[in-house]
């Protein structure tokens, strides 16, 4: 039997490869909104985050997913990501 390919994505903070289940996709639509992406599946330009509290909080104070994206990025959007967390 054959081996399944797992996919494997970089975080835009760390530079890490890691597979795609380890990882948050943020998402810009078309439409220039940003959301989370927890299915993976949403269209538009997406950024992977590590699923990591302190790489959401580097995120936050470095800006790097707001140029990566080119877009800013409403705190909305880091509340949610950190609130991926307070069930851990």
């Amino acid at each position: 039997m054959q081996k399944r390919k797992i996919p494997l994505r970089k975080c835009v903070i760390t530079n890490e490869q890691l597979p795609k289940k380890e990882l948050i996709r943020v998402v810009k639509s078309n439409e220039n909104v940003v959301s989370v992406d927890l299915t993976g599946k949403l269209n538009g330009r997406g950024a992977y985050l590590k699923r990591d509290k302190s790489v959401i909080e580097k995120a936050m104070k470095t800006k790097k997913l707001e140029r990566h994206l080119e877009i800013a990025i409403p705190d909305e959007i880091y509340q949610e990501l950190l609130a991926l967390f307070q069930h851990e």
